[in-house]
């Protein structure tokens, strides 16, 4: 289908302009200049509204929306161990796709067009993330904390789950080793192995909270991330979530092998984790990523709350009203996350991208005036003003009406799914 986008605010790669934008094949063909024997099929007229590359969720645990509210002002172990793994235990397959759906209704309706997820059940999730249209790459977490057999098996799990849903245009893959404290270095290697062999990223959780840096310091006289860089699970394929303590020497260690880190400003500071160096990290050239973590942290899967997060408890933390501006949050949470991906073609509007997009309504009164679009997106914007949202061209959700899910049956299945385990 071509859409025509008529004169709309447009967050382009380096400025804001009001422009016309066209989209044919699930491309965005053009931007401000007809394409030649450009018919529309479809017109939206963009008078007080604002076109936006969709948002980028680079970690998260889709399916822990189930969790949501269940377990909140925690100690980080007593929440993690204490709480959630006990009720992880009783997921069914089931379970994990009616999770996935109402994640997927949540980031649609607050502009997130992709996301990167790390949980089990993957045919579950692929299935969901299929029906809903939303974009996303998938692993499974990895662990052997049961045995070298129990790490043989979930990884012939992950491979064999890979093997059934490669190909697919809006899914792709990661290897995940859930982190340094759950994974032998064996089974660190092992994966290492597995992932250069089929040439696949890595997802992990890395340097989260200061019981596992006091731990892994303890146990193996190093960092987190120099042991799994030991291990061969840092380079330029890795996307480390969290990286809330790391050491300059980490930090040099990352920009010189191409790591992404994926800070989760929101969880990490609710679960008293502290929060990661982003300035640093952006001073020493590494690609930074946006994520919300499970909403069971979170409790939210809302990108806009993060980036506000973002952009505001760096500037106070370091006594420093540029630390991280508006227009590098955005990035972040865009262009970094694509970056994340390993894709270079969504992200940003501009001809030739895929057209992952979301249009903001700016009639609300917190929009208003729209004296400077990027503060307004950084500092103002609460995710409730997204009304029309698209990956690859195609329509899920238009003027806040989904078009490929049905919102109160999702409801209602998972109502009963926490009826079952015992969220309540």
């Amino acid at each position: 289908m071509n859409i025509y986008i008529k004169d709309i605010l447009t967050v382009l790669p380096g400025e804001v302009i009001t422009c016309s934008v066209y989209i044919g094949d699930g491309v965005i063909k053009s931007v401000g200049t007809k394409p030649e024997g450009f018919t529309a099929d479809k017109t939206i007229h963009g008078s007080g509204k604002m076109l936006i590359p969709g948002l980028i969720n680079a970690h998260t645990h889709a399916p822990m929306t189930i969790l949501r509210n269940c377990a909140d002002d925690l100690l980080f172990n007593d929440w993690l161990f204490g709480k959630i793994m006990p009720l992880e235990e009783k997921f069914t397959g089931e379970d994990i796709y009616w999770g996935t759906m109402l994640a997927a209704i949540e980031m649609i309706s607050t502009g997130t067009t992709s996301f990167i997820d790390m949980y089990d059940f993957m045919d579950d999730m692929a299935r969901a993330v299929d029906e809903t249209g939303i974009r996303a790459v998938l692993s499974r977490g990895l662990l052997d904390v049961g045995g070298p057999a129990d790490g043989e098996k979930r990884l012939k799990v992950a491979l064999d789950a890979i093997e059934r849903h490669k190909g697919h245009e809006r899914i792709s893959f990661m290897f995940a080793p859930h982190a340094p404290y759950t994974c032998s270095e064996d089974f660190q290697r092992t994966v290492a192995q597995e992932a250069k062999r089929l040439d696949l990223p890595i997802h992990t959780h890395i340097s989260e909270g200061l019981v596992e840096k006091e731990n892994i310091s303890k146990e193996y006289d190093c960092t987190s991330i120099e042991l799994m860089d030991k291990n061969g699970l840092i380079h330029d394929k890795t996307v480390a979530a969290h990286c809330v303590h790391l050491s300059d020497s980490d930090i040099n260690t990352m920009a010189k092998k191409g790591v992404t880190v994926v800070t989760n400003p929101v969880s990490n500071l609710k679960l008293a984790n502290g929060i990661a160096p982003v300035p640093k990290l952006l001073k020493a050239g590494v690609n930074v990523a946006l994520g919300t973590d499970g909403a069971a942290s979170n409790n939210t899967l809302n990108m806009f709350r993060e980036l506000a997060v973002l952009s505001i408890v760096h500037k106070g933390i370091n006594h420093d009203a540029l630390a991280v501006t508006a227009e590098e949050g955005f990035k972040i949470a865009t262009k970094g996350g694509a970056a994340a991906m390993g894709r270079s073609d969504i992200g940003e509007i501009k001809p030739g991208n895929i057209a992952d997009l979301a249009i903001l309504d700016l009639n609300c009164p917190n929009m208003q005036p729209v004296n400077n679009p990027m503060s307004s997106l950084a500092y103002s914007t609460y995710g409730s003003e997204v009304e029309t949202v698209m990956v690859g061209g195609k329509i899920l959700m238009e003027n806040r009406e989904f078009l490929t899910i049905d919102a109160d049956r999702v409801y209602h299945e998972v109502s009963k799914i926490c009826d079952r385990i015992g969220t309540r």
